[in-house]
């Protein structure tokens, strides 16, 4: 059965929808995107998500075609006509067609391409891997220096996770000057005694929505969080690894460039903060 995507303001079956050979999000990676994850037919913070759409959008001066509501009506509506329960949806944004390829901006009229489409995913919270745990390698972070934009250049998020299956493992963790970024599509964290720590925000890394809530839960719930970098091999003498990301959630981390995280299972902190995570997203969810 054909999925209904929605291309600049019509819905349409997946094997009609066209886009330019010369819009920008083709030829230049000229565009930004998220991805709001969906549990039983209700979308996993939506707000959070918009707010950084919007963020992006301004930090690379591409204007936004529609207002919030707007969004939220087209989610729900691709949640309906897909029959999605459990799943994501995919949002791009692009700077437009200016017509021909140039390294030159177009005008400022030029129409934004908006692209949205839903993936199935049944069960999405009750993922095995976080009974398992991921297995992790570092390679070095060689993007550009505004990850803080979630723009849609992921080659190298790619090539690294590609790297990581070639060893048998499920993702990266990307290292600059020594100390890890993140995840090759998430967030990274380490568990020290008590103390939750993870990279503090800048330009270096995504600011993640699902790390945002994360914090905050762990914080109502009395834990004690340090932002701040750490490096491979402090990771290694954690108690605790885990990532998290508006699919994934919160997902432990069992070993790094195979050495044991702990006990090499996953870790009390990881299964509790997945667990309030879930409940709260699913409390607010729209």
């Amino acid at each position: 059965m054909s999925r209904t995507v929605y291309l600049n303001g019509e819905y349409i079956p997946e094997t009609e929808a066209k886009v330019s050979i010369f819009d920008r999000g083709f030829v230049m990676s000229d565009g930004v995107y998220e991805v709001v994850s969906v549990l039983d037919g209700k979308l996993i913070d939506f707000d959070g998500h918009q707010a950084r759409l919007n963020r992006s959008l301004d930090a690379l001066e591409i204007g936004n075609p529609m207002p919030d509501a707007d969004y939220l009506a087209m989610f729900r509506e691709l949640v309906a006509r897909n029959d999605i329960t459990d799943g994501m949806i995919y949002l791009q944004v692009t700077r437009g067609n200016p017509g021909d390829r140039d390294f030159a901006y177009p005008p400022k009229d030029t129409p934004q391409t908006v692209v949205a489409f839903t993936q199935s995913k049944p069960g999405l919270a009750d993922n095995p891997a976080a009974q398992s745990g991921w297995k992790v390698i570092t390679v070095p972070d060689e993007r550009w220096g505004r990850r803080d934009i979630k723009t849609v250049q992921l080659l190298y998020p790619s090539m690294a996770k590609m790297a990581a299956k070639a060893q048998g493992a499920d993702d990266a963790w990307l290292v600059e000057e020594g100390k890890i970024t993140e995840g090759t599509s998430n967030n990274a964290y380490i568990v020290k005694g008590n103390t939750i720590i993870t990279r503090e925000l800048s330009h270096d890394i995504l600011h993640g929505i699902t790390r945002a809530a994360v914090l905050r839960l762990a914080r109502e719930a009395q834990m004690t969080v340090e932002e701040r970098g750490f490096t491979p091999d402090e990771a290694k003498q954690a108690d605790e690894a885990f990532v998290t990301s508006a699919s994934a959630f919160v997902m432990p981390v069992v070993s790094i460039d195979g050495a044991k995280i702990g006990t090499g299972t996953p870790g009390n902190v990881a299964a509790r903060l997945r667990e309030i995570y879930l409940d709260e997203m699913r409390k607010t969810a729209l």
